[in-house]
């Protein structure tokens, strides 16, 4: 019997944080199900997507935090 692997455990093995042998157990529940492996598949994209996304402050918090260092005295960054 096939263990019925989850999205965490997915996650866990993108990220090597699984055993080996579990590991081996997931590469074979992907080899047989399709769904699983779509799955899999977009996971990966997701997380690939994530990767390149570059985020900023606005100009107004980046002032706020300024003028709350300042007021406290740890301006000097």
């Amino acid at each position: 019997m096939i263990k019925p692997f989850t999205p965490n455990d997915l996650i866990r093995y993108i990220y090597q944080e699984m055993p080996e042998v579990e590991q081996e157990l997931l590469v074979q529940a992907l080899q047989s199900d399709q769904a699983l492996m779509q799955e899999y598949v977009e996971m990966l994209s997701t997380i690939e997507q994530m990767d390149q996304v570059q985020l900023q402050p606005s100009e107004k918090v980046v002032k706020a935090i300024k003028m709350s260092a300042k007021s406290t005295g740890l301006e000097k960054v």
